[in-house]
This record gives structure tokens, C-alpha cells and sequence, in this order.
């Protein structure tokens, strides 16, 4: 079943917990990005520039024009599939922009290049949706790791999907493997399946490219990349909860129980990261020292 009740999470730079906020578990998380970020300010009378740091989940022309408008700004990921196929041939461009990573063994561990650009985005304006464009910086990664376990996924994938088509499977018990199929009536009768190859072609193709689009475009590729994959930092925050805190499941009814029982297993996270970024100086995980 889906959980009654979600909890947004906001972490500062040093990924310290420093706002929270509960919703129903039915509802987009999208404006809760806003929501938080909101109420964050106007509680603790912060001014001047923040950069909103999310993955593709949150990223919706209203979060990003909501940044824009309150002078803040945004890092975002963005899926790169849905891309154009313009800006799908320059993710794919073999050619000198590429930055190679290696480690000590000289193995690429993964490579980057960026853009600086104006980008169409498609918004809402008194009612009418109008195109408007930002300038962005647009950097794209290539890690032959993620790209091995992609490609696998999407072979194991397809496996499934051509043995539906054997056995004459109907067409709802393909789910999301349907998208490998192309489903063609014939006259009428039964709707025939064969696999999709242009589909699996373009999947594989792009199995381990990211692309991570900001306001920021004075800051360094890297530090791009660095800023964002400390996310995991919040990924980390929610086990700590589930596994060690036992936030989930929760037996409660009542909504200021509910609320009682996030704020404690949050207050916890935060002195937890409090020792370990300010007491012992990230010296160790947060495994160890729970």
C-alpha cells in the first residue's frame, strides 16, 4: 500500500538536517521542495542566495522558476531520455570536451564535459503556458560502472519482455516491460507483439550518462558534480530512520502522534550528524559510530 504519510527532508552544505516537513503520502512531492525552502526562510529571516540541490524528482519548471524568481538558485538532474534529439546527439558526442577521471590504476572511473546555453522551458503565465528560457549549465557524466549495471538491467529487461511474446502473453500482463514492445492489430483480433529494437537501441546507447543542469554557471564542472552526489547524504539520513530509528512502519493515528514520532527520529539525526561532522570531524561513518 502506499505510505499514508512522506517526509521531505533539507540538509544544508555540510549535510547537516536543517528543515523537515510532512505530507500526505498521495501527494506530488514537487511543490514541497517550495514549500520547505518557503518556510525555511521566512522562520530563521534567511536572505541573500541559496542553491536549491535535488534529483530529477523535484525538477519541474515550477521548482526552477520558483528559484529564479526568489533570486535563489538551482542544481537539479535531469532524465536524458527525455531530451531532445539535438541535445541527445551532444550527450553522445565522442569528441576533446570530455574531462577523463581515472583512479591510481589509471581505469576511468568517470568523465564529464559541459555547456553553457539557453534552454526552452514551458510555463504557465495568467493562465496561458508560454515558452520562456533560461541560461543554464548543463554538464553531462559518463560512469562505465553505472553503464555495465544499466545495460544488464535493460538486457534482463528485455529477456522477460521476448519471453511474453512467446508465449502470447496479453497485453496487460506486460506492465512496464511494455515499453520494449510494439503491439500491432490485426484487422481487429488479438494485438501481436514483437520486441521493440529501436527502443532497446536508444536505451542502451545511453545506459550511464547523467546530466545535471544548474543556474550556476560560474561554478567549476566538478564541483558541480561533487555538490550534487553528496544527495546520497540524504539517501543515508532516510535509512538511518527506517533501519536504526525504526521510523517506518508507524502505529500511530493521531496526527500530532505522527508528528511527535518524525520529530524525534529527526532530532536524532541531527545530533548525530552534529557529532559527526562538528565533534569528530567526519572522521568516521555514520555506521560506526551508531
Amino acid at each position: 500500500k502506499d505510505p499514508i504519510v512522506s517526509l521531505g527532508l533539507l540538509l544544508d552544505a555540510n549535510q547537516i538536517p536543517i528543515g523537515m516537513k510532512l505530507f500526505p503520502g498521495n501527494e506530488s512531492e514537487k511543490p514541497i521542495l517550495r514549500d520547505v525552502i518557503q518556510g525555511l526562510k521566512k522562520k530563521n529571516q534567511i536572505a541573500g542566495k541559496t542553491i536549491h540541490v535535488a534529483d530529477k524528482g523535484l525538477n519541474c519548471t515550477q521548482n526552477i522558476a520558483f528559484s529564479k524568481e526568489n533570486g535563489d538558485g538551482y542544481l537539479f538532474s535531469k532524465s536524458v531520455k527525455t531530451l531532445p534529439e539535438k541535445e541527445k546527439k551532444w550527450v553522445l558526442l565522442d569528441n576533446e570536451d570530455w574531462k577523463e577521471i581515472k583512479n591510481d590504476e589509471g581505469a576511468l572511473l568517470y568523465k564529464y564535459k559541459s555547456c553553457i546555453d539557453k534552454f526552452p522551458y514551458r510555463i504557465e503565465i495568467d493562465g496561458k503556458k508560454k515558452t520562456i528560457y533560461f541560461t543554464e549549465k548543463r554538464v553531462v557524466t559518463y560512469n562505465p560502472k553505472l553503464a555495465s549495471k544499466k545495460k544488464y538491467e535493460i538486457n534482463r529487461q528485455v529477456e522477460k519482455a521476448k519471453k511474453l511474446c512467446y508465449s502470447q502473453a496479453k497485453r496487460s500482463e506486460y506492465g512496464d516491460l511494455g515499453k520494449y514492445v510494439n503491439f500491432t492489430d490485426e484487422n481487429g483480433e488479438k494485438a501481436k507483439a514483437t520486441i521493440n529494437e529501436d527502443i532497446i537501441k536508444k536505451e542502451l546507447e545511453l545506459a550511464g550518462y547523467n546530466l545535471l543542469i544548474t543556474s550556476e554557471t560560474d561554478m567549476k564542472s566538478i564541483d558541480i558534480y561533487n555538490t550534487y552526489h553528496n544527495l546520497w547524504r540524504i539517501e543515508e539520513s532516510f535509512r538511518i530512520m527506517k533501519s536504526d530509528l525504526d521510523a517506518r512502519p508507524v502505529f500511530l493515528q493521531k496526527e500530532n502522534s505522527i508528528k511527535g514520532h518524525f520529530l524525534i527520529c529527526y532530532l536524532t539525526v541531527l545530533l548525530e550528524r552534529i557529532f559527526q561532522f562538528k565533534v569528530l570531524d567526519n572522521k568516521y561513518s555514520t555506521q560506526e559510530i551508531i
